[in-house]
């Protein structure tokens, strides 16, 4: 079971998604390849604090999906570092560039077992998707996600769902939804 402060995902009946777009990167390199650009120094020293957060809230996920891209993958290396009890990432190129309904195809088809699965990625996407997900939670929250997914953006939502296969538009519940500025800020 996942913890996440007293609030407990039901293996059984829940379904909890974690979208994280990679951290701040750099485009110091001119005529470098996109898929190919790495973190810079901000996005260096934001994807840790993203990780203990995971970490300290007991966020840590049964699955986790990266993009092939080097700043995803570098992310969630940082990441990774700091949530040591998550499994191993699988890194696929579909999440590089990937349409909303192209990630929810990869939602839907994630390992059935995975109560909680993480998804390393990027924007437009991952903040489109996250948008046509959600239903309810928070609307101060779903207010901001709608204005931005900032780099190193973690969006929690869950679904009262018992297999990945079933997940459809509008039915999910955002949790929380954090960025590495607020932790930067916070105690906790």
């Amino acid at each position: 079971m996942v913890a996440c402060r007293l609030r407990k995902i039901d293996v059984e009946t829940m379904r909890r998604l974690l979208l994280l777009r990679h951290a701040k990167s750099s485009w110091s390199e001119p005529g470098g390849r996109d898929h190919d650009r790495p973190l810079n120094r901000r996005g260096q020293e934001a994807a840790p604090r993203i990780g203990a957060y995971l970490a300290r809230h007991g966020l840590i996920p049964d699955g986790i999906l990266c993009s092939t891209a080097r700043r995803a993958r570098e992310t969630w290396d940082l990441v990774a570092a700091e949530a040591s009890a998550a499994p191993p990432a699988t890194f696929t190129e579909k999440l590089y560039d990937a349409s909303p309904r192209v990630l929810v195809d990869v939602f839907r088809g994630a390992n059935p077992k995975a109560a909680s699965l993480l998804v390393v990625g990027h924007n437009p996407g991952l903040q489109e998707v996250a948008t046509a997900l959600i239903a309810s939670g928070d609307l101060e929250d779903r207010e901001r996600l709608r204005e931005k997914l900032p780099t190193g953006g973690l969006v929690v939502i869950d679904f009262a769902i018992a297999d990945w296969s079933k997940l459809h538009l509008r039915s999910g519940r955002l949790e929380r939804f954090v960025v590495p500025r607020m932790l930067e800020a916070a105690t906790d």
